[in-house]
């Protein structure tokens, strides 16, 4: 039988929608069943399964399930936690497939699934092809079979191998009900010092505050924690544990970028001249403080799809986006991993003799920029308008970096627009070394958006 998918689901870097309007249990199935093709025609069998707290997630995993054991998969149910234990399973038991069910850092009401092939990230006209096997009935067809495969245990010891700080940390975590949380909570005592978890117990409504730590509101209840603590630092999550959030002792967000540098750092004492991956929206600082202390920046684009497979391309020990998303290949195996990018930043702070984390930060060399603005515009228009203001930085002369968009420098600093591959937005981001530059900055974006039609908020 044939399968429409709600045309918004399919995304670029995985499939996500709102259940009971655009993803039902039925889609579900009809997704583990076209997966299971995939695996079944690329000759595998074996796929690992997750599913993170929403309330939802174990009807929609039970209905993957089906789905893959229907076209003959043996399916490994990894059971409830974040994303990257997901992937682990699928690594360590060399399974040939694997898909997790997590609504990721959206509503409680949405739900999705990201997924795996081969150990490779699946996802653009992957995803497609998909949609393509449920509407043309293109299923494999066998009997499979389904056996309970139960990871965290295994993964938290995996975590802690790689802890490597000399003293305990004061350290404050959030897992925002989120899918870290009983994870966490067992990190938490295995490691030294003292260890406090805000939110850990796992409830899809999310009932303390949204885990997204991008946004600096849903941080508040980590700050006024570590400060009333006297911590070192603090740690937050999303609701599927791929990206991470930090506040240094002083209560300030560091964003990803600036962890990143920090991790660089380090990485580059035992691995000189290693290449480094951020993301296109990352500031000058992150690529300026690696070349300096002797590494190789590179600019990638926004996607932690696209930065995996990046990494594996020209094997890159170490990348990271804005958002938070951290990826090693060092001594880890190349994927998103909050939990782990935690454990090797507390590791670090634990290294330092006469260094806090705030002390570092402030190291950094400053500059202003504006947040990550993102503003409607039309799915068909959206990248059309970054072909138009590209086509007039070529004729003028300007200096700037298509790989995603246009990243324009100037003398003051830089700009960047980029059309988001998962809404119908563009996406703005300005950065200079003061505010009188970033002032100018954004008045050359604004016209170059006017020009064609479209106005910044």
């Amino acid at each position: 039988m044939t399968h429409d998918f709600h045309p918004t689901i399919l995304r670029e870097y995985d499939i996500r929608g709102i259940v009971g309007e655009t993803l039902s249990a039925n889609d579900a199935f009809h997704i583990g069943k076209a997966f299971g093709t995939r695996v079944r025609r690329a000759g595998g069998q074996v796929v690992c399964v997750g599913w993170d707290g929403r309330v939802s997630s174990p009807e929609m995993a039970a209905a993957v399930e089906q789905g893959l054991v229907a076209t003959g998969c043996q399916v490994r149910r990894v059971g409830r936690g974040p994303t990257p234990m997901l992937y682990y399973g699928a690594k360590v038991r060399d399974a040939h497939g694997g898909i997790m069910i997590t609504g990721s850092h959206n509503p409680p009401n949405h739900n999705g699934f990201k997924l795996v092939l081969g150990n490779r990230p699946f996802f653009g006209p992957d995803i497609k092809d998909l949609g393509a096997i449920a509407a043309a009935g293109d299923f494999a067809s066998g009997e499979g079979s389904a056996v309970d495969d139960p990871m965290a245990a295994e993964y938290l010891d995996r975590l802690v191998q790689d802890y490597d700080g000399s003293r305990g940390l004061t350290v404050v975590w959030d897992a925002g009900n989120g899918a870290t949380g009983e994870v966490l909570t067992e990190l938490a005592k295995r490691l030294p010092g003292h260890h406090s978890v805000l939110f850990g117990e796992i409830d899809g409504r999310f009932p303390n505050h949204h885990p997204d730590p991008t946004e600096p509101h849903n941080l508040v209840a980590l700050q006024d924690a570590v400060l009333a603590n006297g911590a070192d630092l603090g740690v937050a999550f999303d609701g599927d544990g791929d990206r991470i959030g930090v506040v240094d002792g002083e209560g300030r967000i560091l964003w990803g970028d600036q962890i990143l540098v920090i991790l660089a750092e380090d990485l580059l004492k035992t691995r000189p001249g290693a290449t480094i991956i951020a993301d296109v929206k990352a500031s000058s600082v992150f690529f300026d403080e690696v070349a300096r202390m002797g590494g190789k920046p590179v600019m990638g684009r926004t996607g932690h799809s696209l930065i995996k497979t990046q990494m594996a391309e020209i094997k890159a020990p170490l990348a990271g986006e804005m958002s938070g998303h951290i990826f090693f290949a060092d001594r880890y195996y190349g994927f998103d991993d909050a939990l782990y990018a935690a454990v090797r930043l507390l590791g670090i702070v634990a290294r330092w003799d006469r260094e806090t984390l705030a002390h570092r930060r402030d190291r950094l060399p400053h500059m202003v920029n504006t947040p990550e603005m993102r503003f409607d515009c039309a799915e068909e228009r959206k990248f059309r308008v970054v072909d138009e203001v590209r086509e007039r930085l070529k004729a003028a002369g300007a200096r700037f970096n298509a790989i995603d968009g246009v990243r324009v420098d100037t003398a003051d600093g830089w700009w960047l627009l980029r059309a988001s591959n998962t809404q119908a937005v563009l996406v703005a981001r300005c950065e200079a070394r003061d505010v009188a530059g970033l002032k100018r900055l954004r008045s050359t974006l604004e016209g170059e958006l006017a020009a064609s039609g479209v106005a910044l908020p």
